[in-house]
């Protein structure tokens, strides 16, 4: 390892050096702690009983090498910290752990599995102008084998069952919520105590492994939620690992989040370094395609507030890491979860930005969900919450997201939001769901919103399938299926996404009326989108070019997916120089134009 490179923070690889590395007939065991006074291993193989690590190059390393330790093996470090005090912690770099809760680092060799994803691995890209409809899911209560606690699918078991059901329903991506280790169940994997550990709940890494890798044979891609900004405060992890507060800051006004854990001090190269090695290493290792960073504004600003200024060494660290992760895996996807205004986001390091892929735009997401809350009779006067994001769509490259985050707390899931009773939510949710696809921007939807969940989530227990036996909801899984393989398969939708010659309104002072009408087009299609979010019926006449055809390809109101009208796919023909149609009450249409 360059140690030089790791005090700057500009290391991607510590993860090769530091950890437990089966060598020959046995294992090296290695860790960072300059402040210990005295560091032993003990584990399965010495029956617990300590065996001493020695200082190594500068005295803040410690090392060493047992014969008898073997993959599969558990262990931990005995850590007597400055303060005299001694505790037994997991391995900072450890690659595997016990299941909880256990909390012991387990023997993991970095080889081992062979991957069978080569031409998957060839074609994949950042995605700007190609089509991004993301999954998002919690693996412990997507599906479920039974309701008792802690049983679940495993990673093999999910590997049979998960890919198969994201192409048949249209999502070309899943993105996991955290999988490193965390010992609360209820973290949902925010709160981490192992960043290079695959959790123990669902398999072995090497079963993560073929999760992803039947992923990529069945051309779905995979992306990691990953947390660089705060860590668990249990005591056999991070926090104090060697006595001194070696990972977090030492001062509690900005040394704990509003979650109660503890912000990585992001202006120690150590700390960036180790970050920047996990991120790398779960693209590398596990070939996942892209990362979710987690909390980016808890990093441009301190503890998230503007008002507290910027925090320029956490700003420093993204700028590094997302250039030194694009310099090394050029085609890896790289999103952040970031509610502020602060600009530049997705532009390039080299111009100034931070450098991601892709922003969460939660604008987009809190104007549209309390627009199509509201009473219908208020909606005209609020009419300007959906047309206020085409005014900055292209200044950053965004992703439209309806995630985890909307379905709990007591927020309500994404049909329970929409105004009205049960009958008058799923025309609402459809209309919903047709115009974030005809938004610009990339998709997000979570686990259970297509099937019209009304429970909000729990980690605890499987989405409510059995809503499918009812007609209402099985009509609105299909419709958010055709909704998905139609986004997947014109290049409208995704082509142009951050141009703006992609968009264009063609009616949007209907507030009266809450009509809107626009266009997404791109070198090989225009398409016509028209809205009614209203509770009445209404005629809509559409001025046409002399020629032009416009033929439905969707509509919300179709009987087949839970609506009042036959599924109708002739195209309408012009009238006085107009299309003229007929809106049902809270509905809408997608048209293919043509001549």
């Amino acid at each position: 390892m360059d140690f030089y490179s790791f005090y700057l923070g500009e290391s991607f690889e510590a993860y090769r050096h530091l950890g437990a590395h089966p060598e020959g007939e046995g294992t090296v065991f290695r860790t960072f702690a300059p402040g210990a006074r005295a560091i032993a291993v003990i584990g399965d193989f010495n029956d617990w009983q300590e065996t001493p690590l020695h200082k190594v190059y500068d005295g803040n390393f410690w090392e060493v090498q047992i014969s008898d330790a073997r993959p599969g093996m558990r262990y931990k470090y005995r850590i007597t910290g400055k303060d005299g005090r001694v505790l037994d912690r997991c391995d900072p770099y450890g690659f595997f752990s016990e299941r909880r809760p256990g909390n012991a680092s387990v023997i993991w060799p970095l080889t081992g599995y062979r991957f069978g994803d080569e031409g998957w691995m060839r074609r994949r890209s950042a995605a700007y102008d190609r089509p991004l409809n993301i999954y998002e899911v919690h693996l412990g209560s997507w599906r479920r084998p039974s309701d008792e606690p802690d049983c679940w699918y495993s990673y093999r078991e999910l590997a049979e069952l998960l890919p198969g059901y994201l192409r048949e329903a249209g999502y070309n991506y899943l993105e996991l919520l955290p999988l490193t280790e965390h010992p609360c169940d209820a973290s949902w994997g925010y709160q981490s105590t192992g960043f290079f550990s695959p959790t123990a709940r669902y398999g072995t890494p090497d079963d993560l492994r073929y999760l992803i890798d039947c992923c990529h044979r069945q051309e779905i891609g995979v992306i990691l939620d990953f947390v660089p900004t705060h860590f668990a405060v249990d005591d056999f992890a991070l926090w104090q690992y060697d006595g001194t507060s070696l990972y977090e800051y030492p001062s509690q006004d900005v040394g704990y989040s509003q979650w109660g854990s503890c912000n990585f001090m992001h202006s120690r190269g150590e700390v960036r370094s180790f970050l920047q090695s996990a991120a790398l290493y779960w693209l590398r290792e596990f070939h996942f395609d892209g990362l979710r960073f987690d909390a980016v504004s808890n990093l441009i600003y301190w503890q998230g507030n503007p008002a507290r200024g910027e925090n320029r060494a956490a700003i420093r660290f993204l700028q590094t890491i997302n250039a030194g992760l694009k310099a090394r895996e050029p085609q890896a996807l790289l999103i952040a979860e970031d509610s502020s205004q602060y600009e530049g986001v997705t532009r390039p390091v080299a111009e100034g930005g931070l450098g991601f892929d892709y922003k969460w735009d939660l604008g987009w997401m809190h104007d549209t969900l309390s627009l199509f809350q509201m009473d219908p009779a208020q909606r005209p006067q609020n009419y300007h919450k959906l047309t206020f994001s085409m005014m900055y769509f292209a200044s950053e490259r965004y992703l439209l997201p309806f995630s985890h985050d909307e379905v709990v707390h007591g927020k309500a899931t994404i049909l329970q939001k929409m105004n009205g009773d049960y009958d008058r939510k799923f025309p609402q949710a459809r209309t919903l769901y047709l115009y974030m696809m005809a938004h610009p921007g990339k998709k997000l939807n979570f686990m259970g919103n297509e099937i019209g969940q009304l429970r909000e989530w729990d980690e605890n227990r499987q989405q409510d399938w059995l809503l499918r036996q009812y007609p209402i909801h099985d009509g609105f899984y299909h419709f958010i299926c055709d909704l998905n393989r139609l986004y997947l398969t014109h290049p409208a939708f995704y082509r142009a996404d951050y141009q703006r010659q992609g968009f264009a309104w063609l009616d949007c002072h209907q507030e009266a009326r809450c009509l809107y009408t626009f266009e997404r087009r791109c070198r090989e299609e225009r398409m016509v989108f028209v809205f009614n979010l209203s509770d009445r019926e209404q005629r809509y006449e559409l001025p046409a070019t002399e020629g032009e055809l416009l033929r439905p390809v969707l509509s919300t109101d179709w009987q087949p997916y839970g609506g009042t009208h036959p599924e109708n796919r002739d195209a309408l023909v012009q009238k006085n120089g107009s299309f003229e149609m007929t809106l049902a009450p809270f509905s809408g249409v997608a048209f293919v134009t043509g001549e």
